[in-house]
C-alpha cells in the first residue's frame, strides 16, 4: 500500500512542476492592438488596483479607465517604463493626490486624462517632464487650489479642463487655447482679478463662458467671471487699509540709524565668517553693546516724543508743596545760636552792644494768626540798612 502511494505521489510532482512552468512562461495576456504605427492597450473596467506590469513596453496608447488605480509609488515606477506613451487615460479611478515626478519619463505624452477621480492635491512638480503635453483633463475632481507654477512648465499645453472642481481663485501663467472652468464656486472678489484680466487680455477661448458664473458675492451670482464688475481701485484701497503701519521714527537721526544698520551688518558678516571658518577667533560681545545702544536710542526717542506731544506730565515734576515750618523752643534757639556764634568769624568795626542788638532783632519771632512763624528780620528794612 505504501509503495503504491509513493508511486502516485512521484507521478504527480512532475506534472505539478510542468503546470507551474507553463503558468509563468505564459502570463496573462493583455488586450493590445498592435499596428505599424501604434500599440493600443485597452485595460478599462478590469478592477485593477495598480497598473499591470505585463503591458508591452512599446505601448503608445493606454486605456486604464474605470479601475481602482491610485498612482502610488509602484504605479509611478511602472509608468516610467512606457517611454513611447503618447496618450494615457486614467479617468474614473481612485486617485487622490498627484505626487511630484509622477509622469517624469513620459516625454512623448500629448494627452493625459485623469478626470473623474478624487484628486484634491496636485504637487508643484506633478507634471514635470511632460514637455509635449497638449491636452490635460482635470475635470470632475476635488481640486480647491492649483498653483500657477504647476502648469507653467507645460509650454505646449493647448487645452486645459478644470470643470466641476472646488476652485474659488486661480492664477494662470501659461497660455492656452481652450479653457474650461464652469462648475466651480468662483469668488468674484479681488482674488479673482488676475484671472479675469488674463481671460480678457489673452487669446484663450473659455468654453461654456455663459455658464462660468460667480458663486460669491450673491449680488454677482448671475455674472460671468469674465465680465464681473471687479473694481481694481477698490482692491487697491483695501490693500492700503490692511497695510501695517509702523511707529514714526522721525525723532531718531538718520545718521544714527545708518550707523546702527552698518554695525549690525558687520556683526552679521562676522558671524557668517566665523561659521564658515571654524578656526577663526571666537566672537566678541559687540552685539550686546550694539543692542544696548539701540534700546537706549529707541527709548530716549520715545521719551522725547512723549515730552513733546504731552507737555503737561512734567509740570508735576517741577512743582513743590509748601511745608509748615517746625517750631523750636527758645532755649534750643539760644543754644544753636551760641554754638554758631562761637564758630563764626568776628565782624570788624562792631562792638558787643551791637551784637546784642543784632541778636535781639534777628531772633525776634512772632507767631502769626495762621500758625506760621514770622521772621521780623525780613520785614524790617531799617535793620538791613544798619547791618
Amino acid at each position: 500500500m505504501d509503495l503504491a502511494y509513493d508511486l502516485i505521489l512521484n507521478m504527480k510532482i512532475p506534472w505539478l512542476m510542468i503546470w507551474i512552468g507553463a503558468l509563468f512562461s505564459n502570463p496573462v495576456k493583455t488586450d493590445c492592438n498592435i499596428t505599424s504605427l501604434s500599440v493600443t492597450c485597452e485595460e478599462s473596467a478590469k478592477n485593477y488596483s495598480s497598473i499591470p506590469t505585463s503591458l508591452s513596453k512599446n505601448v503608445t496608447k493606454l486605456y486604464l479607465s474605470n479601475n481602482n488605480i491610485t498612482l502610488n509609488d509602484t504605479d509611478k515606477k511602472v509608468l516610467q517604463l512606457f517611454i513611447n506613451l503618447t496618450e494615457l487615460y486614467l479617468n474614473e479611478n481612485a486617485i487622490t493626490v498627484l505626487h511630484n515626478n509622477t509622469f517624469c519619463n513620459l516625454s512623448k505624452l500629448t494627452v493625459l486624462d485623469i478626470s473623474s477621480n478624487y484628486i484634491s492635491t496636485i504637487e508643484q512638480a506633478a507634471f514635470k517632464g511632460l514637455n509635449q503635453l497638449s491636452i490635460l483633463y482635470l475635470n470632475h475632481n476635488k481640486i480647491s487650489q492649483l498653483d500657477s507654477d504647476t502648469t507653467a512648465s507645460l509650454k505646449n499645453l493647448m487645452i486645459l479642463s478644470l470643470q466641476d472642481n472646488l476652485l474659488k481663485y486661480l492664477d494662470v501663467k501659461a497660455s492656452f487655447k481652450l479653457f474650461t472652468l464652469n462648475g466651480n464656486p468662483w469668488n468674484c472678489s479681488c482674488g479673482l482679478l488676475s484671472l479675469q484680466k488674463w481671460l480678457n487680455t489673452s487669446n484663450v477661448t473659455m468654453e461654456h463662458e455663459n455658464d462660468t458664473l460667480c458663486a460669491y458675492p450673491d449680488v454677482w451670482n448671475k455674472s460671468s467671471i469674465k465680465t464681473a464688475p471687479i473694481q481694481k481701485s477698490d482692491c487697491d484701497s483695501r490693500r492700503g487699509s490692511i497695510a501695517i503701519t509702523t511707529p514714526s521714527t522721525s525723532a531718531i537721526s538718520p545718521k544714527i540709524i545708518s550707523i546702527l544698520t552698518s554695525s549690525l551688518n558687520s556683526s552679521n558678516n562676522n558671524i557668517r565668517s566665523n561659521a564658515s571658518y571654524p578656526g577663526s577667533p571666537p566672537l566678541g560681545k559687540s552685539w550686546v553693546f550694539l543692542l544696548g545702544v539701540l534700546v537706549f536710542v529707541l527709548s530716549s526717542s520715545l521719551l522725547i516724543f512723549i515730552a513733546i506731544k504731552f507737555p503737561l506730565w512734567y509740570l508735576y515734576l517741577i512743582s513743590y508743596n509748601h511745608r509748615r515750618l517746625k517750631e523750636y523752643e527758645p532755649e534750643m534757639f539760644d543754644k544753636e545760636f551760641t554754638t554758631d556764634l562761637s564758630t563764626s568769624p568776628s565782624i570788624s568795626n562792631t562792638n558787643e552792644q551791637d551784637s546784642i542788638v543784632v541778636f535781639e532783632q534777628t531772633h525776634t519771632f512772632v507767631l502769626d494768626e495762621d500758625g506760621f512763624i514770622e521772621d521780623k528780620y525780613i520785614d524790617d528794612p531799617g535793620l538791613t540798612e544798619e547791618v
